[in-house]
């Protein structure tokens, strides 16, 4: 495995399970599983995240509804098809079960290329926002595709970006629902997952990729805000 790879997506949670693990799918002969857990934000609101865990960790931990549960692991994406058509779906995939080590439950950072061009908005209120797609390699020539929503001056920034720049990120990860009309008479409550980003740098085609220093930003997003 190229463990490089590894430092391009991190992400650390803390929260509370709020439904029971379901079956997923099974590799090498190794079930996982798919939950939710509720996170607290440090503004009191809450964000449900969808999270995959491996039996071999559920094994021996008591983690059923109402558990906490701390963890370090990836934000990763995965295709699945819904009446004939894909959709991106997205996981937290649990890589290790930890004890708490910060007061902030939320946690990611990201290094990885813009794969799609920046979108700039303004909202009603004239708040400026900037939503990206990250596309971020993992081992054995996989790549996920993240989400990403830039706020103010990040958001100003992120305009000035192409396709195929390389960029570091950290933030949280945050849910959303929204309505998505089926028909005229008919619509269905959604939910987005999306990170939302607090820092942003990005690297210029000749610059190094110090993926150390990224995690100098990963360290700085575990301390109490």
């Amino acid at each position: 495995m190229d463990h490089s790879t590894e430092k391009n997506n991190r992400v650390y949670f803390y929260g509370e399970i709020v439904s029971e693990a379901a079956f997923s799918h099974e590799v090498y002969g190794e079930g996982f599983y798919e939950l939710y857990v509720k996170v607290l934000r440090l503004s009191g609101q809450a964000d449900i995240l969808p999270v995959t865990i491996s039996e071999r960790l559920i094994r021996g931990n008591d983690l059923k509804v109402g558990s906490a549960i701390c963890a370090l692991g990836q934000f990763r994406s995965y295709n699945k098809l819904e009446g004939g058509r894909s959709r991106l779906m997205l996981t937290v995939f649990v890589r290790e079960l930890i004890e708490p080590v910060s007061k902030n439950p939320n946690s990611i950072v990201l290094s990885g290329y813009i794969c799609k061009p920046p979108v700039y908005r303004t909202t009603p209120f004239n708040r400026e926002i900037a939503d990206i797609l990250v596309a971020v390699n993992r081992a054995y020539n996989k790549s996920d595709y993240i989400p990403c929503i830039a706020w103010g001056r990040n958001a100003r920034f992120v305009q000035s970006l192409k396709v195929g720049d390389r960029i570091a990120l950290s933030g949280r990860i945050q849910s959303r629902e929204y309505q998505k009309r089926l028909s005229d008479e008919e619509t269905v409550t959604m939910t987005a997952y999306e990170v939302s980003v607090s820092k942003l740098a990005a690297f210029d085609e000749g610059d190094p990729f110090d993926l150390d220093g990224e995690f100098d930003l990963y360290a700085e997003s575990l301390r109490p805000q």
